[in-house]
């Protein structure tokens, strides 16, 4: 376990191999976190930030909001999400890597092909979030959180935020924030003592930003067609990751392929062999 303070909030992260760079955007919603690379599905059985270390230099790390990263109380944008990832790049002395994402990571990875492409060597798209079901999930964990605030107040979220340190686990009451306020006593003291009415326009902002439209979420339909890394996707093909996501995302970028392979068929060797393939193909 490793720390290092990226736009003023800190970030644990984990380095495996020595390889080719491979920046890792964990899959598990808003518990985008290390320990998401070993948690379930392909990934478990993979267990990719060692088995993919002959190969490459594997970048992993929490989230800002997710495992043992800090936060902070502010609108959640995709472009903070962004700045955190080149940070570490940055930390490390990366100039560019293949990012792979995974669930809520393909969004992270999509708005980092946008922002900045020139450090993106090619993307690696595992089970694109989208869809109506995906947004609405989404944009009803925010409202079951303002809900939650309104009627009990922040003392009461912030007890809940401590408790379940999560917000995407079938309860949102403690909020976005959660795992940051769960570890960090200075956060969870100025958490309480804010204003209740800016900490709802807070949410509201951050749920009508992340959560605007059925599209894959991460970059607009305009930001995506102009996007200029290639691209390789393997769907998903349940209520949040949607087939039809993977499916608009190969209509629209550049230059991409979409694997026939799908779930069940996607264990972990054969998704190993996939990121494997992709990359040859990508430095065609």
């Amino acid at each position: 376990m490793a720390f290092v303070t990226i736009d003023g909030i800190k970030t644990n992260y984990q380095v495996t191999g020595s390889g080719t760079p491979l920046l890792m955007l964990a899959p598990g919603g808003f518990d985008s976190s290390i320990m998401r690379w070993s948690a379930s599905g392909a990934w478990k059985e993979l267990l990719p930030l060692n088995a993919l270390a002959d190969q490459f230099q594997v970048i992993a790390y929490d989230r800002r909001e997710a495992g043992d990263s800090g936060g902070r109380i502010e609108v959640l944008t995709w472009e903070l999400y962004v700045k955190q990832a080149m940070g570490l790049l940055d930390h490390l002395g990366v100039d560019s890597a293949y990012v792979i994402g995974g669930c809520m990571g393909v969004s992270v990875a999509l708005a980092i092909g946008h922002a900045a492409p020139a450090r993106v060597r090619g993307l690696l798209l595992h089970w694109p979030v989208g869809g109506y079901r995906w947004m609405h999930k989404g944009r009803g964990f925010f409202d079951g959180h303002i809900a939650y605030v309104r009627e009990h107040g922040l003392a009461a979220a912030l007890a809940r935020a401590k408790e379940l340190k999560s917000f995407w686990r079938g309860d949102p009451s403690g909020g976005p924030f959660s795992a940051a306020l769960a570890n960090d006593p200075a956060l969870a003291d100025a958490f309480v003592k804010q204003d209740l009415a800016s900490y709802i326009r807070i949410l509201e902002r951050s749920r009508d930003t992340l959560f605007n439209d059925t599209m894959p979420s991460g970059a607009t339909g305009e930001q995506v067609i102009a996007m200029k890394p290639p691209a390789c996707i393997m769907s998903g093909n349940d209520a949040a990751h949607a087939h039809s996501a993977a499916v608009a995302l190969r209509e629209l970028l550049p230059k991409n392929q979409l694997s026939p392979l799908m779930p069940p068929a996607q264990t972990g060797p054969a998704v190993g062999a996939w990121i494997r393939e992709s990359v040859k193909w990508m430095q065609q």
